[in-house]
Order: C-alpha cells, then sequence, then structure tokens
C-alpha cells in the first residue's frame, strides 16, 4: 500500500470507476471530481458507482459511459443473492484498472476490492474500522480539516484525486439536461397551465418550492411557504411550482389547498424523476427551498437558489456564487449540526425564522418591478 501524494497512476489506464454512494447533495458536488479525472485521462473510459435513483442524471453526459446504481434488492434471501451476485460480476467484468472511492463508509471501500482493479484508490479516514483502509492499495492523507468551509464542498472529493496528480479544472458542478426532458417537462408545465401574468417589466416564468427535507427538523413552517406563495403571485405575478418526492406529494397538495383561489401554487411534487427534476429546474426563474436536494440541482443547471439553513451549517453545502442566496438564522446555537432541538423533529431556529428573512433573499434574486 502507498500511503501519501506522491503517485501518479499510469497513463496506460483505459477503464476508471468512480464510487460515490452518498446522497445526490454529495454526488452533485462530486461532478468536478468526475470532470477532472476524465479531463486527466482523456481516452479512458469513465463509470460512475452511485445509489439507486441517482444514475440518471448522467443518462447523457459526454464524460460518463457508464453508471452502475446499488441496489436494495427485495424478496428473500435467495432471491436478494443471486440478484446481488449477479450486479458484483457485472461490475467486475467491467475490467476497472482505477477505482477512486469519494467517501469514508466501508461498503464503497469492499466495492473497490471486488472490482479487482489493480489500482485502488481514497482518502485515509481515520476513526473507521481497520480494515477499511486495507481494502485499497494508494491513500492520501488528508491535510485540511473544515474542508468545506474553507473552500467549498466540491473540495471534499478534490483534494483526493488532488492527491493523485490530478488537477481540477472548474470547481463548480454542472448538470447536462437533454433536449428530449426538456420538451417532456415544457409540456408538462403547459398541462398544469403555468404562466405568469407580469407586466410592465416584472420578471416573468415561475418559481420552484422546495419545502420538504428527509428530515423534518430541517424544514421551514409549512403555513410560511403558503405565504411565501401569495406573496409571489401578488407582488410579481410569479406563479409558484412546488417539487419534491411521491412520498410529499400529499403535503404539497396540502399546501396548495391552503392557498387555493389566491394564487397560483402547482403541485408537481412526484411527478419527475431526478433527471426531469433537473430539466424542470433549468427553467425555473428561481429555485426557494430547503437544505435538500433540490438547491444542489438548480445550481448545476445554472438556476439562481435561495436556500433555508437552520441546524446545518450553510458553509458547508451552499452553491457558491453571488447568484445564490442564503438564508440562515442569527440565533447563537445555529449552526447547532444537530437532528433537531432535543432531538424531536423540529428546530426552533426554523420556527423562528420570519417570512420576511425568506422574502429579502428571494428580492436579491429577482428585479422587482420597475
Amino acid at each position: 500500500m502507498i500511503i501519501g501524494h506522491q503517485f501518479e497512476p499510469p497513463r496506460s489506464i483505459q477503464n476508471i470507476l468512480i464510487i460515490q454512494l452518498g446522497d445526490i447533495g454529495d454526488v452533485i458536488w462530486s461532478i468536478p471530481t468526475f470532470r477532472a479525472v476524465k479531463n486527466a485521462y482523456p481516452d479512458a473510459n469513465l463509470s460512475l458507482l452511485v445509489r439507486e435513483g441517482i444514475g440518471n442524471l448522467f443518462d447523457t453526459d459526454p464524460a460518463v459511459k457508464e453508471v452502475f446504481e446499488v441496489r436494495r434488492y427485495q424478496g428473500t434471501l435467495g432471491v436478494r443473492l443471486p440478484a446481488q451476485l449477479a450486479f458484483l460480476k457485472r461490475v467486475r467484468e467491467a475490467g476497472f484498472d482505477l477505482v477512486f472511492d469519494l467517501r469514508s463508509d466501508e461498503r464503497g471501500a469492499f466495492m473497490a476490492r471486488l472490482t479487482g482493479a489493480p489500482f485502488r484508490a481514497s482518502l485515509a479516514y481515520r476513526d473507521v474500522p481497520f480494515y477499511r483502509n486495507r481494502l485499497f492499495t494508494h491513500l492520501v492523507y488528508p491535510v485540511e480539516e473544515n474542508i468545506r468551509i474553507r473552500f467549498g464542498a466540491a473540495e471534499q472529493s478534490l483534494r483526493i484525486v488532488r492527491g493523485f496528480g490530478i488537477l481540477p479544472g472548474d470547481t463548480v458542478p454542472k448538470l447536462f439536461v437533454e433536449p428530449e426532458t426538456l420538451g417532456k417537462i415544457k409540456n408538462l408545465i403547459d398541462n398544469h397551465g403555468v404562466y405568469s401574468e407580469a407586466q410592465d417589466g416584472a420578471p416573468t416564468g415561475f418559481v420552484t418550492l422546495n419545502p420538504f427535507s428527509r428530515w423534518s427538523y430541517k424544514e421551514w413552517p409549512l403555513d410560511n411557504w403558503v405565504a411565501i406563495g401569495v406573496w409571489l403571485w401578488t407582488e410579481y405575478r410569479l406563479p409558484a411550482v412546488i417539487v419534491g418526492s411521491a412520498m410529499e406529494k400529499e403535503r404539497a397538495e396540502a399546501l396548495v389547498k391552503s392557498a387555493r383561489g389566491v394564487v397560483k401554487i402547482h403541485n408537481m411534487a412526484g411527478e419527475t424523476n431526478l433527471k426531469e427534476l433537473a430539466a424542470l429546474l433549468s427553467l425555473s426563474r428561481l429555485h426557494v427551498g430547503v437544505d435538500s436536494a433540490a438547491p444542489h440541482i438548480a445550481a448545476a443547471v445554472g438556476t439562481p437558489t435561495a436556500t433555508i439553513y437552520g441546524p446545518s451549517d450553510w458553509r458547508d453545502w451552499a452553491p457558491v456564487g453571488e447568484r445564490h442566496q442564503v438564508v440562515a438564522t442569527d440565533m447563537d446555537c445555529s449552526p447547532c449540526h444537530q437532528k433537531g432541538c432535543e432531538g424531536r423533529g423540529y428546530s426552533r431556529c426554523l420556527e423562528n425564522m420570519s417570512i420576511g428573512q425568506v422574502q429579502a433573499a428571494i428580492m436579491r434574486a429577482v428585479s422587482p418591478r420597475q
């Protein structure tokens, strides 16, 4: 095993796999790493290994040859085991020469080892089971603490490949949206009757809203989202489109009903996969949401964002640049990095955040009426 910053993989590398088994935001922020590796080995085939459901974000990415998705197979052990072995066999038969694992968990490390690649590289992590680091042939020690806060979230994985002589170009994630998917989403927008009534130089288009998170302690009260939708329509004549997963569709519908007859709020939660969500967000004038996957996807397709942060630290993950607004509480205890106050699934810092704070961020991103 080689540990350090001196190793550069040989130029003869033909097949490369990058393992990123994190959440959607983690994968989005790894895109600059994908690009850096492809630029370093332009003639090599680059493949990705991600969680189930994320891979379609890269269906038309010219840098990516193939995406493998780790799935949760259903049924008895007799059903699951053959399916898992068949998947592992397919990955191994791809004949990877070089594998990068971008996370610290053991699952990615075992997957790297099972590829049979002669060069398996990752960061050397502390406080992990002793065998995790031993599953790699080459490791690089971290040299910076608080790396995301200092250099942005992309650096979390870029520092790994940089340690092996691969230098990044652009550190801002960029997703490709194919025309076919864009056309499908335009039809969806038309079917929902989404249109702006803006006049006299006011902004046109629509604003996407994502009030939902997998974790309730990251959510802002839903009544506040109704108020934002009302304000967008009465102030700017901009309709709001709610995005989210199928599991959030019912809650989104309740939000729409609360404002029915007053404003134009459309519920598209559960009506898109990730690739289609990227297309929808690319057409949005602005995305406003809580700390979740959607702001990362919106920023990666070039849409301005206003993101609400409570217990999580915006300096770790917020999209970078002047086009992206952060709405954070001024309470002394925030960010606390905890799962809500007293572990009860809610956060006082978000409960106490005013509607005016979010409106101010939106006004900075949306031109006022002339």
